[in-house]
């Protein structure tokens, strides 16, 4: 049998991949409508390095990279991700049509359970956005949903480990 997870012992199974909520810095409120998250990646450099007299050849850590991240949600009146990514936007004069404070933001991944209670939680760190799409292709002969997307630029994310252990369902 596998080791169980942190917060539930008792719990065997995964987690299902449908129950997240996704909040910017500053607010209490889960960001609104959002449908997808990419997913959290780092990969580190291998340096390669020959150690004198020993024919093996060494790898040591290199650089860390994180991945870029992507939201997706459903088009509704709610601004954040335009707000967001007009923070960067440089208008006719040179400078960002907003403070440059607001351009990186820290956010917050939280994985539910079943009965809605947050079990993992991942802390994105200095997060900017590098590309913003306000409006999917539109179909006529379609049925789905109109998307937005933003792509996070990221200097690192890290699990938080501080939840406590939710009661059972």
């Amino acid at each position: 049998m596998g080791k169980p997870f942190s917060v539930n012992t008792n719990r065997f199974d995964p987690y299902k991949n449908f129950r997240f909520l996704v909040y910017f810095e500053g607010t209490s409120t889960p960001v609104a409508g959002i449908s997808k998250v990419g997913g959290l990646k780092r990969s580190s450099d291998a340096i390669e390095y020959k150690e004198g007299g020993n024919m093996i050849i060494r790898k040591g850590l290199g650089r860390t990279k994180y991945d870029a991240i992507t939201l997706d949600r459903g088009v509704t009146h709610d601004k954040d991700f335009e707000d967001w990514a007009n923070a960067a936007q440089v208008l006719d004069k040179g400078v960002p049509s907003q403070s440059l404070k607001s351009l990186r933001k820290e956010i917050r991944i939280e994985l539910l359970n079943e009965a809605g209670q947050p079990v993992h939680r991942y802390l994105v760190h200095r997060c900017w956005v590098s590309e913003f799409q306000a409006l999917a292709d539109l179909d006529a002969g379609g049925n789905s949903v109109v998307i937005e997307h933003i792509k996070l630029e990221n200097e690192g994310w890290e699990h938080d480990l501080t939840l406590t252990e939710p009661a059972e369902i």
